[in-house]
């Protein structure tokens, strides 16, 4: 029994010490393995340049194997060069540190195309890229696809009773991730000598919620520790004003590059270059300037324009869209619209008072809004002026959300681009406009009059019977005594057992 027992003993502390040696060597080893997936996320190649290559149709590496076929595709797709791609090339090659950035500027003006040059050049390598999204789930797993990190899904102690590590929130797991993401950032800082580069598109479609903004400030924290270490240098990509507004309260190492319209003889030389190359004519300068005067600088229209037959036209059509897009967002309804329909149409009616703002100020003004040397000079009211028009200030974020008013990083209010300004200037400028908008607020003030008043309907008054209404000393309210005259004896029989007026 002894030597039975013995063995039994022995077994067991063989098998339970070898279990635990295994498990122990297996989580070093999956610690291990989790580090080395995340370094490969920065090696070169980047599937960021896969998806903006197979857009642009820019040929693979392996398949163009000379220099002079990858000159000549660098330059069929990338025609337009701004002057802050230097600026961009800094950043994400590793020479601009020791600060995070944020890009700002209106929807097509070429803050993502310059993000992707500049990756393009050093083959995405140290960088990795994602876009955000409005819910944080979805965050977290573009955030691991990005970093090649399973936020410990593939662990195989998941498989056991105990509680595993993905049993919580999706701000934890990021905060998981950046934690493996120090530790990668600095072991590559030791041997490359450059910070990784973290690069967040679309930081506009977070909600201004309590979720967004507690991952907002998640984000800035990370970004302002590893600015001041040099390890991880994080670009944020915004269309939209709020985010600035928000990473302004805490921020001390942001640095804000503003991306705007080109100038007129940036863009008028673009296109002078991208006819004469592809369809083998030399554009005159009346036209070109009847181009850039229609549409601006605007990256996205002038692609649109210079790939057309027909140049004016598409300008036109650009126009139309922008127009209508408005009028679907901000349509009035006038006086005889249903009270269902206030809420909404005081967000038009805001939108419409400020669209006439801008219209007036730009008829008043001193200056010339276009100059044919410089270009486009797009009236604009300072935020809080913009807000006084509108006596709101809750819409106006909205708007440039949906791209109808933008708001400049130096917090000025203009129509989005130089059609939306055409728009708001045909629109403001029909028979009959300004009465229409006022009658629109007249129905919505009469709205809001009537669901702040209400009505005490006094009826069944007999036998002479009066209100009398009087105001108590001191109060606020009133005092509303029914006097009724007295009845006779006779009356008072008859009504005896029913009960009589007077009980009413």
């Amino acid at each position: 029994m002894i030597e039975a027992a013995g063995t039994a003993f022995a077994s067991i502390v063989v098998l339970g010490a070898g279990f635990a040696f295994g498990g122990f060597c297996y989580h070093k080893f999956y610690k291990w393995h989790v580090l080395r997936k995340m370094r490969k996320a920065f090696e070169p190649g980047d599937p960021a340049l896969v998806l903006a290559a197979m857009g642009k149709q820019i040929p693979d590496k392996e398949v163009s194997t000379s220099q002079e076929e990858k000159e000549k595709s660098d330059n069929e797709n990338h025609w337009i060069r701004r002057d802050e791609q230097d600026k961009i090339d800094k950043i994400i090659n590793g020479t601009e540190k020791g600060h995070y950035h944020l890009l700002i500027g209106e929807k097509g003006t070429g803050k993502t195309s310059m993000l992707l040059d500049a990756m393009q050049k050093i083959d995405g390598e140290g960088i990795a890229m994602f876009d955000a999204h409005a819910d944080p789930e979805i965050f977290r797993i573009r955030l691991g696809k990005a970093l090649n990190f399973e936020y410990h899904e593939d662990y195989i102690g998941s498989y056991f009773s105990e509680r595993g590590p993905r049993e919580s929130s999706a701000l934890l797991d990021i905060e998981r991730a950046f934690n493996k993401l120090d530790k990668v950032a600095l072991d590559r800082r030791i041997k490359v000598g450059r910070p990784i580069v973290l690069i967040i598109n679309s930081m506009h479609l977070l909600k201004p919620d309590a979720d967004g903004m507690n991952l907002l400030e998640l984000l800035q924290q990370r970004a302002e520790l590893w600015a001041a270490s040099n390890l991880i240098t994080v670009v944020f990509n915004s269309d939209d004003y709020w985010v600035y507004e928000r990473l302004k309260q805490l921020a001390t190492r942001m640095e804000v590059t503003t991306v705007g319209d080109l100038p007129k003889d940036k863009a008028l030389n673009a296109i002078r270059m991208y006819r004469s190359k592809y369809f083998f004519e030399v554009p005159d300068e009346p036209l070109l300037s009847q181009v850039y005067e229609r549409i601006g600088g605007r990256l996205t229209f002038l692609n649109k324009v210079a790939k057309s037959t027909d140049m004016l036209k598409t300008c036109d059509d650009i126009f139309a869209v922008e127009k209508q897009w408005f009028l679907n967002q901000c349509g009035l309804l006038g006086m005889e619209m249903d009270d269902d329909v206030m809420d909404q149409q005081k967000y038009a009616s805001a939108a419409m008072v400020l669209a006439q703002a801008l219209v007036d100020q730009e008829a008043n003004s001193e200056g010339p809004i276009y100059d044919p040397e410089h270009g486009h000079d797009l009236p604009s009211l300072p935020l809080h002026k913009a807000r006084q028009v509108m006596t709101r200030a809750d819409f106006i974020r909205d708007y440039d959300h949906i791209n109808v008013f933008t708001i400049t990083s130096s917090a000025m209010v203009r129509a989005d681009s130089v059609p939306m300004q055409r728009a708001f200037r045909e629109i403001c400028a029909e028979p009959g406009f300004r009465e229409y908008l006022d009658a629109t607020l007249q129905r919505i003030n009469d709205i809001e009059s009537l669901g702040r008043t209400r009505e005490l309907v006094a009826k069944d008054l007999v036998l002479g019977g009066k209100y009398v209404i009087s105001q108590e000393k001191g109060g606020f309210g009133k005092v509303i005594q029914l006097v009724m005259p007295p009845e006779e004896d006779d009356d008072e029989d008859k009504d005896e057992g029913k009960g009589g007026k007077n009980d009413s």
